[in-house]
């Protein structure tokens, strides 16, 4: 019986020609792919801030947090809102839902805002969105700007007007931010003893700069055939107009500004240091837009960096301090350098179990056309050259040889029964149409379903699934066109004959009759093999449900993140002494390279940028605890060494765990805090979990009597507004230099509010117009007040973050179960960040994709075979068995996994969001086998063999392509289990599991679908009797 694989044996040039399209295509797709570290998805936030100079966090709270929370939370495709209220400022942010469209909620989360602007007070700022993408808390990367000559301020301005604009003009870049700047403002520091002495009230002041530097929009002069613009100088320009604006009149004597005020040039706050190295500087965060591409901007930041260097005022100094993307540069070179070990290993392994380099030639051929036809495909369908499908590239190494192997040993054996090359050719291709198109068909079935998930599994795999489909498709036609012309020109009897072929063909008859005699004891005593099957199947729950779970491994990405919390009355001054030993700790460690701080004075950040992988002997993960425990020993304030989450949306911490309710905060603090204690007496956690709200700020209130001010015909309005225009630091107006406007702000000098005590002698207005002590009708009260007052899906919320040294999963599972004990009715449990990726792409999600990809292999080989119970056959025969193989090696993890213990360390990992991708890729990898064997079962059935006979030969003739296809994918994979560097230990992950699933499934399998092929599988004898009566009829 013809079939279509006959034509291209026949007709070589059309082959050719097939191949050669193949190739044109994935050539110029190649250099069409765009590069990034993970497969493009919209996984963004809006962050909604207000500004309320002075306001206390509980007046935050009532007038500004909660009226936006409640307006935003009706905008659609929000996953979660958190917020923060704290002194002075509201910040609310609006966490989207995967691959929502990022413009669409800002418009709306816009148009909310606009909905409730007219119920905020009007002295709150305008509320400011803003949009960031959520893939990391950090900038990709971070620039520089220091020197020894130029203030700070002076360096603020010029990044302002120069290097700014410059920066966010590049394409791809959403903002360029400028951290730690010092923004040019008047300043105009009251004298309290100056203003009582001239009878002036710190309002007069404000009313004065208010009524004295007017912006005047004048107009112009019309006459009948000219017309002038016009201006008028109304408004203030430099320190000494400030200095003598008149602020009252009093017997013919002026009392100017200068009286009462120091002016000076200088920064809207004094709240932020910024170090490189050691050395103060002006830091600049770049930020990419959510779905551009970070390699791509990054690249162009640095091009236009080094046109910024050569115009750089003298004596300011610019670099790129830190660069998010040399990691995924170096990621992707040690992919590409994988890719080539492994496509040379599978080589020299098809060369030792075929022993001819013609035999060698066709695998060695196949293999590229089918990865870069695999490569056209992921243009195609949009995809991006990633991480991931990088990964799929190299997995489908180990795939695509399957095929061409399969075509060459069958070809081959036709040869040695003394078959001519083209009848050899032609037979061996029309006995493998069947089977390789199962085999493809199966292993589109295992990977359709990983890129149908829902959630970040889905969005990251999506991508990596369908290239690995797209390289298994390509292959399977290279497979049935190329590779069977090719052996028909190739192959021939005598190359049999040399002495290698020779040799590792008997190799093979020896291996094939030890085989055989093991095959027959199994066979004849199936009931004791099918309750070691029964037994090694059931381990495969307890062994799944002992390994540690995360949801990826750690990566060694180059950089320490330091985050600092200090006291919460600590100043600038106090906590940048501390924050300079924290960067001595950084900087003692050998492997720095830099390192760079922005510390503010209750918090901070900062962060060591190691060496080049391949310039240090310790990962970071080594390095990371010895610099933990220096960080412990300094006083003052904590620091927390982290290090970047391992997958794209990921916080700040990898336990991110939030305790929520209608209660008041200080209750839900004390669950939190309960929470805490037994965290620490874990040992789960590498440091005391951290609680995001503190109560213990340290508050004055000014408590007005308020009979006392009555009597003495004032109102507290007028008390209120002096002590404000006193102490506020609120800006009056804005003052113009060179085309730019400033803020004009009054404040009492820093001499003048050294502490509380003091501003009981601050003069407000008294009766007459006469100033008066403060003192005179009020009295202080001293409190405690939380710094912030945190809100989680508008729910009062404690958040309780930290670092497990133990799975992710365990640790989560351990705060639940404390929490769960402790919490009263009407309280929530939820979760940020990492942890909340695992809970929602945890076990549940995962067993729908593998019960959905075994049901679509199932059903794909009930319709390949036409049978219901052959597929029985493959799957149990083998999935169980591959399942039991990679198990093994996650069940031996220990379970701490920063604990090395020398015996298992090396090879086992955890169950995490690759190695699960790769249990489901193994179930059609270790299925090909099964297939192999039932496919020609039933052929030598019809035949006319016994159904035991016909097992017992399918095995054996099968047996060699099944172990030189289980070798070449063994050594396809195996440099994934040996890789290190830039994102290794992910690729380490997927290698492991696959490795072991497929090496210990293949052994099991030839064994147990024999066996269970004679307790399930048909009998054909009548389906042979049907057909010979069939054609006796016809006859």
């Amino acid at each position: 019986m013809k079939s279509f694989t006959d034509l291209f044996i026949s007709r070589p040039v059309l082959a050719i020609v097939v191949n050669l399209v193949i190739i044109i295509a994935g050539a110029q797709a190649i250099f069409s792919l765009n590069v990034r570290q993970y497969p493009r998805s919209d996984n963004a936030s809006v962050t909604v801030t207000t500004v309320y100079v002075g306001a206390s966090a509980a007046l935050v709270r009532g007038f500004i947090t909660t009226p936006l929370e409640r307006a935003i939370a009706a905008a659609d495709g929000i996953d979660y809102l958190e917020s923060q209220s704290a002194q002075g400022l509201s910040t609310i942010r609006a966490r989207l839902k995967l691959n929502y469209d990022a413009t669409k909620a800002l418009a709306e989360i816009g148009s909310k805002v606009d909905q409730v602007r007219g119920d905020l007070p009007p002295e709150a700022e305008v509320p400011v969105l803003n949009i960031e993408s959520a893939d990391s808390e950090f900038a990709s990367a971070y620039l520089s700007f220091s020197s020894d000559i130029l203030q700070q301020n002076e360096i603020t301005d010029y990044l302002v007007r120069v290097v700014q604009p410059r920066l966010s003009a590049v394409e791809g870049v959403q903002r360029a931010e400028i951290l730690g700047a010092r923004t040019f403002a008047m300043r105009v520091w009251l004298k309290p003893e100056k203003l009582a002495a001239l009878n002036v009230s710190p309002v007069q002041v404000r009313q004065a700069l208010a009524a004295n530097n007017y912006l005047a929009a004048i107009g112009r002069t019309r006459g009948s055939l000219i017309q002038v613009n016009l201006t008028a100088n109304t408004d203030l320009r430099s320190v000494e107009e400030f200095k003598n604006l008149v602020i009252r009149q009093q017997d013919g004597a002026l009392v100017r500004l200068a009286d009462v005020a120091d002016v000076a040039l200088g920064a809207e706050d004094y709240d932020a240091e910024v170090r490189y190295s050691g050395q103060t500087a002006v830091f600049m965060g770049i930020f990419p837009l959510p779905n551009a591409n970070a390699i791509d901007v990054i690249k162009r930041i640095r091009a236009e960096m080094a046109l910024v260097q050569k115009e750089l005022p003298t004596g300011l100094q610019a670099r790129v301090a830190y660069d998010a993307t040399d990691y995924i540069n170096n990621a992707i070179s040690e992919v590409v350098t994988t890719l080539g070990e492994t496509l040379l290993i599978v080589v020299v392994i098809i060369f030792l179990f075929l022993g001819s380099l013609r035999s060698v030639l066709v695998p060695v051929i196949a293999i590229p056309i089918s990865l870069i036809g695999g490569i056209f495909l992921m243009q195609v369908f949009g995809f991006t050259i990633n991480l991931l499908t990088l990964l799929a590239i190299v997995l489908s190494v180990g795939l695509v040889v399957d095929d061409a192997i399969v075509v060459v040993e069958n070809v081959e054996r036709h040869l040695r029964e003394g078959k001519s090359p083209f009848d050899a050719a032609i037979l061996g291709a029309r006995e493998l149409i069947g089977p390789i198109i199962a085999m493809t068909v199966t292993l589109i079935a295992v990977y359709t379903p990983i890129g149908l998930q829902g959630g970040l599994t889905g969005s990251l795999f999506r991508e990596f699934a369908f290239t690995l489909a797209g390289a298994v498709t390509i292959s399977g036609v290279v497979a049935l066109t190329l590779s069977p012309m090719m052996t028909s020109k190739l192959l021939t009897a005598e190359d049999e004959q040399h002495w290698l072929p020779t040799r590792i063909n008997a190799v093979f008859e020896r291996v094939k009759r030890w085989y055989g005699r093991v095959l027959d004891s199994a066979l004849s005593a199936r009931p004791a093999v099918y309750l070691m099957w029964g037994a090694l199947s059931v381990l495969v729950v307890p062994m799944w449900m002992f390994s540690a779970e995360e949801l990826a491994p750690n990566e060694d990405q180059g950089v320490i993140f330091g985050i600092v919390d200090a006291s919460a009355n600590a100043t600038l001054d106090q906590t940048s002494k501390f924050a300079a030993a924290a960067n001595d700790v950084f900087q003692a460690v050998p492997e720095t390279q830099f390192t760079f701080q922005i510390t503010f004075p209750t918090s901070g950040f900062g962060g060591m940028v190691v060496k080049p992988w391949d310039e240090r002997e310790r990962t970071v993960h080594q390095i990371l605890p010895e610099v933990q425990q220096k960080l412990q020993g300094i006083p003052g304030i904590q620091m927390f060494p982290v290090t970047p989450p391992a997958l794209p949306g990921g916080g700040q911490f990898p336990v991110e765990f939030i305790i929520a309710s209608t209660a008041d905060t200080q209750e839900i603090l004390q669950i939190a805090q309960q929470v805490q204690t037994k965290a620490m007496a874990s040992g789960m956690f590498a440091f005391p979990p951290i609680i995001d709200v503190k109560i213990d700020q340290p508050q004055t209130e000014i408590v007005l009597d308020r009979d006392k001010v009555a009597a003495l015909g004032l109102n507290l309005q007028q008390v209120g507004a002096d002590l404000t225009a006193a102490l506020g630091g609120n800006f009056v107006n804005r003052f113009n230099i060179a085309g730019r406007s400033y803020k004009v702000i009054p404040q009492v000098e820093r001499v003048g509010r050294l502490n509380p005590e003091q501003l009981e002698n601050i003069y407000v207005t008294g009766p007459n117009g006469q100033l008066m002590p403060l003192g005179t009708v009020a009295s202080l009260r001293n409190s405690t007040e939380p710094r912030s007052l945190n809100r989680f899906q508008q729910l009062n919320a404690v958040k309780i973050s930290g670092v497990a040294i133990r799975p992710l999963d365990q640790a989560l599972r351990f705060l639940e179960d404390e929490a769960a004990k402790l919490m009263p009715l009407g309280y929530a449990i939820d979760y940020t960040g990492e942890s909340r990726q695992l809970r929602l792409e945890g076990g549940s999600r995962f067993f729908a994709t593998m019960g959905f990809a075994i049901i679509l292999i199932f059903l794909v080989l009930a319709a390949q075979f036409n049978s219901f119970r052959d597929p029985f056959v493959i799957l149990l025969g083998s999935v169980p068995l591959a399942m039991f193989g990679a198990l093994l090696f996650t069940f031996l993890k220990m379970p701490n996994p920063q604990i090395p213990f020398p015996l298992t360390e090396g090879w086992t990992t955890t169950l995490n969001i690759y190695s699960k991708v790769g249990l489901v890729t193994l179930m059609g990898l270790i299925a090909k086998n099964g297939i192999l064997i039932v496919e020609f079962a039933n052929k030598l059935q019809l035949e006319g063999r016994a159904k035991l006979d016909a097992v017992r030969e399918a095995a054996l003739i099968r047996l060699r392509p099944i172990l030189m296809t289980t070798a070449a994918t063994i050594a396809g994979h195996l440099p994934l289990t040996l890789v290190t560097g830039a994102g290794a230990a992910a690729r380490n992950s997927i290698g492991l599991v696959l490795v072991g699933g497929i090496a210990v499934g293949t052994l099991f399998t030839l064994i147990f679908v024999p066996a269970l092929y004679m307790l399930i599988a048909r009998d054909h004898a009548h389906d042979r009797d049907a057909e010979r009566a069939a054609a006796m009829a016809h006859a």
